[in-house]
């Protein structure tokens, strides 16, 4: 066990207060990510921030016609909020096919969106890793990369977005609500939470040192019937995705009008295909036109040394999110 300073503070302020810029600060809500690390001597926090009980635990509507979803309010209510599921039956979808049950009963909607980017060099600290221990090189580069990225990655790091539930917010053009220590906040695209590794893959996220995430919007439902979250993996539950596939379509008989599509565990963050999206707006809902928009979303992959099979699978997951949401009714 090494030492570390724990704080549970009564509201936000307070926690934004006790954040420290000197020292190795984490906020805590459910702790399956950040315990986990811990355990592991990946993580080594000086001070840690418990913020699961701060008062972002509902849903609300907003002026615009979408939800706001509160930040430390668990996995499992929020996917099955009458109004996430009537409006937004895609995120309830992505969400309950993460993890277990147990799990999503703890993990908090915020730190959803935080759990690390990471692959199983993260997690042996006798490998080189540059997001564990920055400059040390990535191992996984020239080593056992069937599962890493094939889009976004660098020299410093291939590793993937885990998540399930922020592939369907990237689909859903969700944003993040953030407060600041100065009393401050800011709403970020949620095609900006998150970063690409560049050369320094040990920044997930691009929040601003000690911003507490209080919410995640969602704009007006536009996919409430034609949806699908496809996810395919190695078992059939309680694995983290090789591929996965986030569908929203908008049609008119046959025709697409408007889509929200993403790719999971494919880069460093959540892969939206806002390029294929555009293609398919005024297409005819066929086999055909999916096959050539699985096409584009690939079409410029850069497969590492032995995840290249990974192309062929995300096209056909892709296709079969495409034709599962066009076929619903």
């Amino acid at each position: 066990m090494r030492p570390f300073q724990f704080h549970s503070p009564s509201n936000a302020a307070e926690a934004l207060q006790k954040h420290s810029k000197d020292q190795k600060t984490h906020y805590l809500g459910g702790g399956t990510n950040l315990i986990d690390l811990m355990k592991e001597d990946v993580e080594r926090p000086d001070h840690l921030i418990e913020v699961a009980d701060l008062p972002f635990k509902e849903i609300t509507q907003t002026a615009n016609g979408g939800l706001m979803l509160g930040a430390t309010l668990n996995n499992t209510e929020t996917a099955n909020h009458r109004l996430v599921r009537k409006n937004y039956p895609l995120l309830t979808m992505a969400m309950l096919s993460a993890a277990t049950e147990q799990i999503r009963n703890m993990a908090t909607n915020g730190g959803n969106l935080l759990q690390r980017t990471r692959c199983p060099y993260y997690f042996e600290t006798s490998m080189p890793c540059n997001k564990r221990e920055p400059g040390s090189g990535c191992g996984a580069l020239n080593g056992a990369n069937s599962k890493s990225a094939l889009f976004g990655w660098s020299e410093s790091c291939v590793a993937t977005h885990p998540s399930d539930m922020c592939v369907a917010l990237a689909a859903l053009n969700a944003k993040v609500h953030v407060e600041q220590a100065d009393g401050k906040s800011r709403v970020i695209p949620f095609t900006e939470f998150h970063r690409l590794p560049g050369d320094q893959p040990e920044k997930d996220t691009n929040l601003e040192t000690g911003e507490l995430i209080t919410g995640i919007e969602l704009p007006e439902s536009e996919f409430p019937d034609h949806y699908y979250y496809y996810k395919v993996r190695e078992r059939s539950s309680y694995a983290f995705a090789l591929v996965s596939a986030a569908v929203g379509l908008k049609m008119q008989g046959n025709t697409i009008t408007k889509a929200g599509l993403a790719l999971g565990k494919v880069a460093h963050k959540p892969w939206k295909l806002e390029k294929v999206e555009r293609y398919l707006e005024g297409k005819e809902a066929s086999l055909s036109t999916f096959e050539a928009a699985a096409d584009l979303a690939f079409e410029d992959v850069q497969p590492l040394s032995k995840n290249e099979y990974k192309i062929e699978l995300g096209k056909k997951t892709l296709v079969q999110a495409l034709v599962r949401a066009a076929a619903r009714s």
